[in-house]
């Protein structure tokens, strides 16, 4: 599945960016390119709201992008808020936040096989 990026009417102040699809490795850099361009519409202290309530799917490439916008977001004095996670996308921000992950996983690869038996079993795909 392929990610679909949407912005519509920023301010300085604040930008709200709809995801559609999945956040994975076929798409964390298209995504990474689409933020390059939307956040510097927000202003230095400003806040990026993610609208995850379509985004069906996130592997470890895509927690990535998402850990390296808030962090460009923060040393800007902004925030950057995920709002409306779909059940199997907060199960994985769960998940990294109660375990440090790259403790208990071998490989990149491992955790993802690892992520996407948790979405599907969430969904009821798997």
């Amino acid at each position: 599945m392929t990610l679909i990026v949407r912005n519509e009417s920023p301010t300085p102040e604040r930008s709200t960016v709809w995801l559609e699809g999945s956040l994975d490795a076929n798409s964390f850099s298209d995504f990474d390119e689409t933020m390059r361009d939307i956040t510097p519409l927000v202003d230095n202290g400003g806040t990026l709201v993610l609208d995850l309530s379509q985004l069906n799917y996130i592997s470890s490439a895509g927690l990535r992008s998402l850990a390296q916008l808030r962090k460009q977001m923060h040393d800007r004095g902004g925030r950057t808020l995920l709002l409306n996670p779909q059940p199997q996308v907060k199960k994985v921000f769960d998940i990294v936040k109660a375990v440090p992950v790259k403790e208990v996983f071998a490989s990149i690869a491992e955790l993802d096989q690892y992520l996407d038996h948790i979405q599907r079993s969430v969904t009821g795909q798997g």
